[in-house]
């Protein structure tokens, strides 16, 4: 177990610092969460082993309920969300809000940005509600043909 680095004593989970140890753990709750659009094996391995990515787990009573993973885009200085999952029953307790927050700040970039799913409401007003807007509509990103809309936010340096 790694240390927390994000306590609120008013939250009941806590953010630590994820490791390729988690793998498993990470591959699970991606086909929990998305069960079209998870991330095959090795590309998870390599976002859990590549230096420079920015990868955070929510622990809520010693399990691991959420993960993010962000990089950042050095040329353009942009960073990217790769991925953001929250388990379906710790939704609704701002873990998705506060693994958002923490990774904006470790990012370091005056932007940051993502990709959802189309249909996804949910997370959508969570972005939005978290300072978001739509930049741009990939048609066909996803699985079965589903639109991915681009989101971003400006980061106050």
């Amino acid at each position: 177990m790694t240390e927390a680095l994000y306590i609120d004593p008013a939250l009941p989970f806590t953010l630590e610092q994820a490791q390729l140890s988690d793998l498993g753990q990470i591959h699970q709750l991606e086909k929990i969460c998305f069960p079209l659009d998870s991330w095959p094996w090795l590309e998870l391995a390599a976002t859990m082993s590549l230096p420079g990515i920015v990868r955070y787990k929510a622990i809520w009573d010693d399990q691991l309920v959420g993960f993010i993973a962000a990089d950042k885009e050095r040329q353009k200085d942009i960073g990217w969300i790769a991925t953001i999952c929250v388990h379906p029953d710790y939704r609704g307790h701002g873990i998705g809000r506060t693994l958002l927050a923490v990774t904006e700040q470790s990012i370091r970039t005056p932007r940051v940005r993502l990709t959802v799913r189309e249909a996804n409401d949910r997370a959508i007003d969570l972005y939005e509600r978290s300072g978001y807007h739509m930049i741009e509509r990939w048609p066909r990103y996803y699985v079965g043909g589903a639109a991915g809309i681009v989101m971003e936010k400006m980061i106050n340096a």
